[in-house]
């Protein structure tokens, strides 16, 4: 686990930070190697958590699947695709070590009964219900009876279909979050909905996030600043890269600034700022910047200030300008130079 903080998938804790989840999905087009990468690349990122997908072809398609993007005549169809995306368990078992190796949670969205056997198996951090599978109850139901805590994506569904399954991993006393989610690939700035966040909060009453598929750091940062419990977003290596997810994902560049901005954010968040003290800097900042009565011409002692004798000059280490029409009519106590800084000692009582 990151060390910055406790996050949701822990526990919840008044320091606890916003879980940023870098999702893989199918970007590693079926390779062991590229996908050991994605987990290198995200723990340098500084993300909390990789997560990928778990799909056993024969237990969850069909040859009449449609394609969703048709991106590569290598698979003839939508079936032919999910068994090349295939990994035995043995893999999913380096990839849940590398994982916990680099500090990361590991998270797999699982799609049949098979899967989650599976993962069950090989140890994960928590449930990812992609937003597709909210209405497969069967499923849902053997998520949460695991124990492990439960994120649904509410990508696809409407209220009251994530009212139904809310209601029954609540029912299981599990921990559980949801996440504001527009399938919509990219999402448009539109269709975001954060609006959404605090409404599923106050409806719920469980952790909030967002899964977000704009391709964008905007989405994540300006979510940050209502305060959410996790944040997901897909990655890719670059913009060049091959899959159909490519043109919903961040780059690692991208998830560097992002997982910097939200870290920003929670500092903000977490830290308000009375304005009645200043930090030590901007009083120091305030001598230089501000502005001192200053005489504006030499002056003998005994002289009574007149408005003409006076002016406002930096620094601001002497009397504050503010004070100028106090000054007016008293007596100096001794001579002063032209643009001398007044002090109080040089005034008589």
């Amino acid at each position: 686990m990151s060390e910055r903080g406790e996050t949701w998938l822990h526990g919840p804790a008044a320091n606890s930070t916003c879980c940023v989840v870098a999702e893989v999905a199918q970007a590693h087009d079926g390779s062991v190697g590229m996908a050991h990468a994605f987990i290198d690349a995200a723990a340098k990122a500084g993300v909390d958590a990789i997560k990928f997908q778990t799909h056993i072809a024969s237990a969850e398609s069909t040859p009449s699947e449609p394609w969703r993007k048709a991106f590569s005549s290598q698979d003839q169809t939508r079936l032919d695709y999910w068994r090349r995306m295939e990994f035995p368990e043995s893999v999913w078992q380096e990839l849940a070590a590398h994982a916990a190796e680099e500090g990361l949670l590991f998270l797999s969205s699982p799609f049949s009964r098979e899967a989650v056997e599976l993962l069950t198996r090989v140890g994960v951090a928590g449930w990812k219900v992609a937003s597709g599978e909210l209405g497969h109850h069967a499923l849902l139901d053997q998520m949460a009876e695991t124990g492990h805590p439960v994120i649904l994506s509410s990508g696809m569904s409407a209220t009251d279909e994530i009212d139904s399954a809310v209601e029954r991993v609540q029912l299981r006393g599990v921990p559980l979050a949801l996440l504001q989610c527009t399938s919509l690939y990219p999402c448009p700035p539109e269709w975001v909905g954060l609006n959404l966040i605090d409404q599923f909060r106050a409806r719920y009453g469980c952790a909030v996030g967002l899964s977000d598929h704009s391709a964008t750091i905007y989405p994540g940062i300006a979510a940050a600043t209502i305060g959410i419990e996790l944040l997901e977003v897909h990655v890719t290596f670059s913009r060049e890269m091959f899959g159909p997810d490519v043109i919903a994902s961040v780059t690692m560049e991208q998830l560097r600034e992002l997982v910097a901005g939200v870290r920003f954010v929670e500092s903000m968040r977490d830290n308000p700022v009375d304005k009645s003290r200043l930090p030590e800097a901007a009083v120091s900042l305030r001598e230089v910047f501000n502005r001192s009565v200053v005489a504006s011409a030499s002056l003998p002692v005994g002289t009574e200030l007149r408005s003409e004798h006076l002016a406002a000059k930096k620094p601001g280490t002497g009397i504050a300008a503010n004070e100028l029409e106090s000054l007016i009519g008293r007596r100096l106590r001794r001579s002063v130079e032209r643009d001398a800084l007044l002090r109080w000692e040089d005034l008589e009582d």
